[in-house]
């Protein structure tokens, strides 16, 4: 997850500095303080919200919200398998 949380970090302060803005300036459009897009830009930490506000900004909506709308499995027994561990418990 580290590395993913940089790369979305170092992307978005490269959007940002693509469309000259300043943290403040981006701040203002997204209503998300500037504190926190620094803290994002530095450590990669940031809540799904701001993220989202973030992304939406730079005209990322569709690749947002089809990030988890189509199926990785493809057949019939991926999916039995999926389906048989529907019931199990925790731990078990």
């Amino acid at each position: 997850p580290e590395t993913v949380l940089s790369r979305l970090a170092e992307n978005c302060r490269a959007r940002r500095l693509e469309k000259g803005y300043s943290r403040r300036t981006l701040s203002e459009l997204t209503g998300v303080p500037a504190p926190t897009i620094e803290h994002f830009e530095r450590t990669g930490k940031i809540s799904l919200e701001s993220f989202c506000r973030l992304a939406i900004e730079f005209d990322y909506y569709d690749e947002l919200v089809s990030l988890l709308g189509k199926s990785k499995y493809t057949t019939g027994k991926e999916l039995e398998a999926i389906n048989k561990n529907k019931n199990r418990k925790k731990g078990r």
